[in-house]
């Protein structure tokens, strides 16, 4: 393994900081950033190369995938840095040293930052006036012996706009305040006073006092501790200071910062300019020190905000993608609506598109009769199993018609209120166009809710993450790293689930470990061009598939059906000769041996464990044996909704409902309860006892049972608890 790579970074070095940070081997992690690097994916290493890492699961994969960037990113900066100081001439050992020694970004900015390219300050202008030796001498603080006046004396000249020695002193004090406001000890003492006991301030912009009282009421007038103020509380005043609502700043005690900070700049009373000094050091806090410290603060608690954020927003995401599935059903997709009617479009049991019809059961028509006609009919005809109503417009009235005609004609359907979040979106999409270029956008929406109850992952992953609706502040966070931790989570849970090779649409094969769009495209058009695949083998005759997408990729495409019964399965094919050893031990042939618990149960793993394959894949091995091709997902529930109960005027204290979780935040938890507004249920009532992260309790596609505890019809508010 090499020990360096770009910019000089050592290897060994990093290794070791990403093994403490995350508590693992330093073999473990050497030998992650290893296969990394020899472009293995983290789907890929975390499933089948668990004997040179140790087990290392996603989570420790991603952290040294992370580790590593941000190693690679410092040592790069560090290398501009030298080479811009180094420019300047003042590039000394000790400084090359102490910046080659930094193991952080913030620290390596702060040594940077008196060498920084300034734009044009009080401090440059002092210097162009010849100033800059009394600011040093001054800086010094040794007594000279000498009055001010003789002191300043050879600094005055009029042709440089220093006319007396007032003007003298204050153009040396600008240099001295901006050198100690670029002072490393300082700074980071600053950050620390700010840390522990800064507090963050929101107050209403001049003229913006009634528009900022309707959307941000809580924040008029408000301050609160930096060191303890919750993500979503920040998150939600940044926001209206982006909306030019709000100002948000950081305060703290100026006059006792000022005395404390004091001793640390001047350290001689009976210099010449004391009290000169002592006047650009409260210059220097108020003008230079505090607004550095308030940026530096305030952009720390957004990242740490950011991060928490984004945190939900995956743990959310992926909830939601892998929720139950209902399974391969002939079903129904309805996108409700009222003045243009329902939109129901049917599908079988492979997703694939039948026919559509439009129905008005909903006001201002009303016509059950017709829409009933239409939809017994689909129902009889095609043997529906599953109805998906989307919980949009009418949605209730929907479903409320829907499950009429169910009880009416003793029908075996099962009908179930899906999210349409990103739905028409997609619909709409250039994705959806190619897929459905002769449909309406309403009619690929019905399509896109009945395959959401099918196979959830399957179909939104068709989707922009963000326009699902499971985030918090999605919109206010780092874009770069949303975007990246929502990849990821795709990325997990696709692969975790595994793919049909055969039925996979292009975006859920992009996906997969190894393929990405391109191959995505490429696999797609060879099986439209060649008929369904045979074998996992046969991915290496798709164009520009080559040796390394086909190892990362085959152990999760699933095969139906095909010529080798291990396609099926989770068995990466360079383990199939393991399974014909297996079979040959137990005296039958492979294909026996896929699916047959009685038989899996005879083997031991260490029997088969050699230097390639060890362990733990030999037992992962055995495991997918007995259960070939497993979904990691749970069983299929639908929710029940209340049918007494279609909108907000239904809902009464002290109701007791069911409902579905649609989203998880810090301070509590959204429910669907079919009145066309999400409850809250806050931290406070998710549980008897005392929580501190409601994704420890709830999760998105819970559900749950909660009564009603208070309803606003003007704010359309719903407070709910499972407290009862």
């Amino acid at each position: 393994m090499a020990t360096k790579t770009s910019n000089d970074l050592s290897l060994a070095q990093v290794t070791r900081e990403i093994a403490t940070e995350i508590n693992a081997g330093e073999h473990q992690v050497a030998a992650a950033i290893e296969l990394l690097q020899d472009g293995n994916t983290i789907p890929f290493i975390a499933r089948y190369r668990k004997e040179a890492t140790g087990g290392l699961d996603e989570v420790a994969l991603r952290a040294i995938e992370d580790g590593l960037e941000k190693a690679i990113a410092l040592a790069a900066r560090k290398a501009t840095v030298l080479k811009t100081i180094e420019s300047q001439g003042q590039l000394t050992d000790a400084l090359r040293k102490k910046i080659e020694a930094c193991n952080d970004l913030a620290t390596l900015e702060a040594i940077y930052l008196p060498f920084k390219p300034k734009r044009r300050t009080r401090a440059t202008i002092a210097r162009e006036r010849g100033l800059e030796p009394l600011a040093y001498l001054m800086l010094a603080q040794k007594r000279i012996g000498k009055s001010k006046k003789d002191i300043v004396a050879p600094f005055i000249d009029a042709s440089k706009e220093v006319p007396d020695a007032d003007a003298a002193i204050q153009g040396a004090m600008d240099i001295v305040a901006e050198l100690w406001s670029e002072d490393a000890e300082i700074l980071t003492w600053m950050n620390d006073q700010a840390t522990k006991f800064g507090r963050i301030t929101s107050t209403t912009k001049r003229g913006k006092k009634e528009a900022a009282a309707e959307k941000y009421d809580s924040y008029t007038d408000h301050n609160e501790s930096a060191s303890r103020i919750p993500s979503h509380r920040l998150l939600a005043m940044l926001r209206g200071e982006a909306e030019g609502l709000l100002k948000v700043g950081v305060a703290l005690d100026d006059e006792e910062t000022v005395r404390r900070i004091k001793p640390k700049l001047i350290h001689n009373r009976d210099f010449e300019f004391y009290d000169a000094l002592s006047a650009a050091a409260e210059d220097c806090y108020q003008r230079l020190l505090m607004p550095a410290t308030e940026s530096t603060l305030m952009q720390s608690l957004k990242e740490k905000a950011d991060e928490e954020a984004i945190n939900v927003f995956g743990k959310n995401l992926r909830e939601l993608l892998m929720a139950a599935p209902a399974g391969p059903r002939v079903t129904i997709g309805i996108d409700p609506g009222f003045r243009t009617g329902c939109k129901v479009a049917l599908i079988d049991a492979t997703g694939k598109y039948l026919t559509n019809a439009t129905i008005y059961p909903t006001a201002p028509k009303n016509d059950t009769v017709g829409a009933a006609k239409v939809l017994l009919g689909l129902i009889q005809k095609f043997n529906v199993e599953l109805i998906a109503i989307g919980n949009g417009t009418a949605s209730r009235e929907t479903d409320a018609f829907v499950g009429e005609l169910i009880k009416k004609e003793k029908l075996d359907v099962t009908k179930v209120m899906v999210s349409e979040a990103g739905a028409s979106i997609y619909s709409a999409s250039e994705l959806a166009g190619k897929e459905f270029p002769d449909l309406d956008i309403t009619v690929r929406g019905a399509i896109s809710i009945a395959r959401r109850l099918q196979d959830p992952l399957a179909e939104l992953v068709k989707s922009d993450p963000k326009s699902i609706g499971v985030g918090q502040y999605q919109h206010d966070v780092n874009q770069t790293k949303l975007r990246k931790c929502l990849d990821r989570t795709v990325e997990s849970c696709v692969n975790q689930v595994g793919v049909d090779l055969n039925m996979a649409s292009v975006p859920l094969l992009s996906h997969v470990a190894g393929i990405g769009p391109k191959l995505a495209e490429n696999i797609v058009e060879y099986r439209n061009a060649n008929g369904r695949f045979g074998s996992r083998s046969e991915l290496t005759k798709v164009a520009k598939l080559g040796k390394k997408a086909f190892e990362q990729a085959a152990g999760f495409l699933r095969i139906r059906g095909g010529d080798q019964p291990l396609d099926e399965s989770a068995v990466h094919p360079e383990c199939y000769s393991v399974v014909s050893a297996m079979a040959k031990r137990l005296g039958t042939d492979p294909k026996s041996l896929v699916g047959n618990a009685t038989l899996s149960q005879k083997l031991r793993p260490e029997e088969f464990a050699g230097d390639r394959f060890g362990v733990p894949t030999i037992t992962d091995i055995i495991g997918e044996l007995a259960k070939p091709g497993r979904d990691p997902r749970s069983e299929f529930r639908a929710v029940k909704f209340d049918d007494k109960v279609n909108d907000m005027k239904d809902l009464k204290e002290g109701m007791v409902l069911e409902g579905v979780i649609t989203n998880v935040t810090h301070f509590g938890a959204f429910i669907n309860l079919g009145v066309h507004q999400d409850g809250l249920i806050h931290i406070s009532q998710l549980a008897d006892k005392y929580v501190a992260d409601p994704s420890e309790v709830v999760a998105v596609g819970d559900v749950v049972k909660v009564k009603v505890m208070e309803v606003d019809m003007n704010r359309k508010r719903i407070a709910v608890t499972r407290k009862f």
